[in-house]
């Protein structure tokens, strides 16, 4: 009890001084150089407000970008997170000191003040990470696997060996047969543990206070969604098919046709620029369409900017992309794909209706087909339409496995809600910045799961 309070309360203390600096160099801005020059003079009430909507949306920014997360991520990631949230932020209030000002306010402070952040940022994350660890050592951590092995591996790529220290790796197996191997540890990592072996082991981490960190199977996740309903006087759970309310599906479809008309004006311009160069290099199409798979396994046409060779499939063989050694990239095409230009036609399939904002993303029949041969339940990916971005999109990676996934797009069915969409549709702002977003895969995986 002791330790948990001093580790949330370090933490939480870590996380105002973030906070703080990030938020001060705006009141400085503000009181010396915007306030004046607003239509009508602020006093101390105003003043509050304007300080309370900045720190708000700084705060709430941060944790969606998982800005505040320094034990867990790299300096970089933490520092790239909290960029993010900063430009936002400050986007946001020139906007609305734009809207309260006779004239446009000067844009020079404001990239003072966010130089300035970044600033702080870097130096924020650098001291913070510090005094983390030696607050808080790594803590003797054992990993039991099934059938996933790797853990160990993903520990040191993502430098989280300073939170946990791997005494020993072990098969379900080794573990079950002698479960006293918890004993000395603080945390114990399942790795692709089937539910019976997994629940032997979670029992006995309860009994003896272990931390548990878990990898889901697709079952969990299904059950993540269950709803809690009491029968025959005996608590039960419920699950079923996505099956979302009205409410829900009509504001999700007016989200979607409001969202996707503001950003179709918006990016016209980018659109006409695009369409130009594409143009320019080969002569042939701008557009390439594509047939996908959407809710209840209906098709239907996509359309992108063409990035690829016009007979990049001549064979007639579906394949993956395997990012920069895919020599069926145009010049201009890896421009566009960096940059995201060109999943941006995939606005019009939004307002024809064939896609929605958040969903999972839409996958070809001939792909989809194979990965079903191998793993059946990959077509419960098809309960809800399918998206132009999604939570695999966020939380994971071009290259990511198809199972892993399907489970990712299973926790968003599992849990509708357009609180949850509007999160994913700011958290792929962040995307756009992270090159491992669009890397490719490897040729041997083109046309098999990983």
């Amino acid at each position: 009890m002791k330790d948990s309070f001093r580790y949330n309360f370090g933490l939480r203390f870590l996380k105002l001084i973030n906070v703080y600096y990030m938020v001060v160099p705006f009141i400085v801005a503000w009181y010396y150089f915007y306030n004046d020059r607003m239509a009508t003079h602020y006093y101390w009430k105003g003043n509050v407000v304007i300080i309370a909507i900045c720190t708000f949306l700084y705060c709430v920014l941060g944790k969606t970008y998982d800005a505040f997360l320094i034990s867990h991520y790299k300096l970089f990631d933490v520092v790239s997170s909290q960029s993010v949230a900063i430009v936002i932020t400050d986007l946001v209030m020139y906007a609305i000191m734009f809207l309260l000002s006779k004239g446009a306010p000067n844009p020079l402070p404001m990239l003072l003040v966010l130089a300035v952040q970044i600033s702080l940022s870097i130096i924020w994350t650098s001291l913070s990470q510090s005094m983390y660890f030696k607050w808080f050592p790594a803590k003797k951590s054992i990993i039991v696997y099934d059938q996933r092995e790797g853990m160990e591996e993903l520990i040191q790529e993502y430098g989280l060996s300073k939170k946990f220290d791997v005494v020993k790796t072990l098969s379900v197996d080794e573990c079950l047969s002698d479960l006293s191997v918890i004993n000395d540890v603080e945390i114990v990592f399942l790795s692709g543990v089937h539910s019976h072996e997994r629940n032997i082991i979670m029992k006995e981490c309860l009994y003896e206070d272990k931390m548990i960190y878990m990898i889901p199977r697709v079952g969990d996740v299904i059950m993540s969604g269950a709803r809690s309903v009491h029968m025959f006087h005996l608590p039960m759970m419920s699950v079923c098919r996505y099956a979302p309310g009205p409410v829900f599906v009509i504001a999700k479809r007016l989200f979607d046709i409001v969202a996707s008309l503001i950003a179709l004006i918006l990016t016209s311009p980018v659109f006409l620029v695009t369409a130009i160069a594409i143009k320019a290099h080969d002569k042939g199409p701008v557009f390439y369409k594509q047939e996908r798979l959407t809710k209840k396994g209906k098709r239907f046409m996509i359309h992108k900017f063409r990035s690829m060779r016009v007979d990049a499939e001549k064979d007639g063989v579906a394949r993956l992309s395997t990012g920069d050694n895919d020599d069926r990239i145009t010049p201009v095409g890896r421009v566009i794909r960096k940059c995201r230009i060109d999943e941006l036609p995939q606005l019009i399939d939004i307002l024809a209706g064939n896609l929605s904002v958040v969903g999972p993303r839409p996958e070809r029949p001939e792909i989809a087909e194979e990965y079903t041969k191998e793993m059946p339940e990959f077509q419960l990916r098809l309960q809800a339409k399918a998206g132009l971005t999604g939570y695999a999109q966020v939380y994971g990676k071009y290259n990511t496995t198809p199972y892993d996934k399907l489970q990712m797009d299973l926790m968003y069915i599992a849990h509708p809600s357009l609180v949850e969409d509007l999160r994913i549709c700011f958290a792929t702002i962040k995307i756009l910045f992270v090159p491992e977003s669009t890397e490719g895969i490897s040729e041997d995986q083109t046309n098999a799961l990983k």
